[in-house]
C-alpha cells in the first residue's frame, strides 16, 4: 500500500512539473509584452532626480511626474489588454490540450514504465518469509566459514575435518568433501566407518566409478570390521564393474543375507543383483519411481550411437568408457577405448584422456 502512495506522489509532481509553466505563462506575458513601462518609470525617476539638483521646479516637478504616469498607466493597460488578446481562444485551447494531455498521458507513461522495469510484486509477501529460505542457507554458509577458519589455523583438528565433510556433500563440494574425508583419516586414524564414508566420498568424486585407491581403503575397512555393510558393497561394485560377475553376486548375496531387515541398503542391494539377473528388485510401497538397469542400458546406448556416428569429444568417450564400466560391461568397455583411440588419433591431448581412462579402470587389455 505505500509503494502506491508514493507513486501517486512522484506522478503529481510530475503533473504540476508540467502546469506550473502554463498557469505562469500569462503573467510572464503582461510584464513582458510592452517594453514602454519601463521607459516611464525611469523618466519619473529622472524627473525626481532633476527637482533634487534643482533643474526643475517642485510645481514643474510635479507637472512632469503627474504626466509620465498618466502615461506609465495608460501603457499598463494596453500591456494588460495586448497581452490578454495575444492570449486569445487558440492559446487558451492549447493550455488546455496539454494541461489534458499532462493529467492523462504522464500517468499512463508512469505506470507502464513501473510494470515494465519495477519489481511490484516484492512486497506482496511478509519481509519475514522473504528472509526465511536464504536466512537457512546464510546460516548454513556462515557455519561453513567459521570452520574453514577454525581448521585454517588448526589444520590437524581432525574431528573438525570429520563434522565438515558431511557438510561439503550437501552443499555439492565433492573434491572438498573428499580432502575434508582424507584429513580426518590422517589424524584421528583408520576407523571402519570413517575409512568407508571416504571411500564413499571418493567413489562420488568419479561418478560413481569406484577406483583402484577407493578400492584400496574400502578393503582397509573391512580388516577393521567385517561387517561393514558400505564397505562391503562397494567392494561387490568393484567386483562388478572389473567385469567379475560371479564375486560381484556372491559379495551382494552374503551382505543381503547378513543384513537386518529393513536395513535402508536392502533395496539397493536387490536392485544390482537384479541387474546381474540374480533375483528380481523388491521395492518397498510408497518408495519413488526410479531409474532401472534398463534405462539407463538406454541412455549410454543412445550415447555410444551418437559418437559412433557423429564423433565427439574426449570427455564424451571418457564418460563412455566409464559407464560401461559402471555397468559392469567391461568387453564394451575396452570396445569403447579402441574406437576413441581412432576416432581421437589425431588429437594427442584426446588420446592422453583415454589413456588416464583406461589405467583408472583398469582395463589393460584396452591398451594403445
Amino acid at each position: 500500500m505505500v509503494i502506491w502512495i508514493i507513486l501517486l506522489l512522484m506522478t503529481a509532481a510530475a503533473v504540476m512539473a508540467v502546469l506550473w509553466p502554463l498557469s505562469r505563462h500569462c503573467a510572464r506575458a503582461a510584464q513582458q509584452a510592452d517594453p514602454d513601462t519601463h521607459f516611464y518609470r525611469e523618466q519619473i525617476a529622472e524627473i525626481e532626480r532633476d527637482r533634487e539638483r534643482g533643474v526643475l521646479l517642485p510645481s514643474e516637478a510635479e507637472a512632469a511626474k503627474a504626466e509620465a504616469g498618466r502615461r506609465l498607466l495608460r501603457a499598463t493597460g494596453m500591456t494588460a489588454a495586448d497581452a490578454s488578446a495575444a492570449v486569445g481562444e487558440p492559446a487558451l485551447r492549447r493550455r488546455r490540450a496539454a494541461s489534458t494531455l499532462a493529467l492523462s498521458v504522464i500517468p499512463i507513461i508512469a505506470l507502464a514504465v513501473y510494470g515494465a522495469y519495477g519489481s511490484p510484486h516484492l512486497l506482496t509477501h511478509p519481509q519475514e518469509q522473504q528472509a526465511q529460505v536464504p536466512g537457512d542457507k546464510m546460516d548454513l554458509m556462515a557455519a561453513v566459514s567459521q570452520i574453514e577458519a577454525h581448521l585454517a589455523q588448526n589444520p590437524q583438528d581432525g574431528r573438525g575435518w570429520e563434522v565438515v565433510a558431511p557438510v561439503y556433500i550437501r552443499m555439492g563440494r565433492i573434491d572438498d568433501a573428499v580432502k575434508a574425508y582424507g584429513s580426518a583419516v590422517r589424524y584421528l586414524g583408520p576407523s571402519a566407518d570413517r575409512l568407508a564414508n571416504y571411500g564413499e566420498v571418493m567413489v562420488l568424486a568419479k561418478d560413481g566409478l569406484v577406483s583402484s585407491e577407493a578400492q584400496k581403503v574400502f578393503e582397509q575397512a573391512v580388516q577393521l570390521d567385517k561387517t561393514s555393510p558400505k564397505a562391503r558393497y562397494y567392494l561387490a561394485v568393484a567386483a562388478e564393474q572389473d567385469g567379475q560377475i560371479e564375486k560381484a553376486k556372491q559379495a551382494y548375496g552374503e551382505l543381503l543375507s547378513s543384513s537386518p531387515e529393513g536395513a535402508p541398503w536392502v533395496n539397493v542391494v536387490r536392485q544390482r543383483l537384479a541387474s546381474l539377473g540374480d533375483e528380481p528388485p523388491v521395492a518397498e510401497q510408497g518408495d519413488a519411481p526410479q531409474i532401472g538397469a534398463a534405462d539407463i542400458a538406454r541412455m549410454v546406448s543412445g550415447l555410444a550411437e551418437r559418437l559412433e556416428t557423429q564423433g565427439g569429444s574426449p570427455e564424451e568417450w571418457a564418460r563412455l568408457i566409464r559407464s560401461y564400466a559402471v555397468l559392469g560391461q567391461r568387453d564394451k568397455a575396452v570396445a569403447a577405448a579402441q574406437l576413441a583411440r581412432q576416432a581421437l588419433a589425431q588429437n594427442d591431448a584426446g588420446l592422453k584422456t583415454i589413456d588416464a581412462m583406461a589405467r583408472e579402470l583398469k582395463l589393460t587389455d584396452a591398451g594403445p
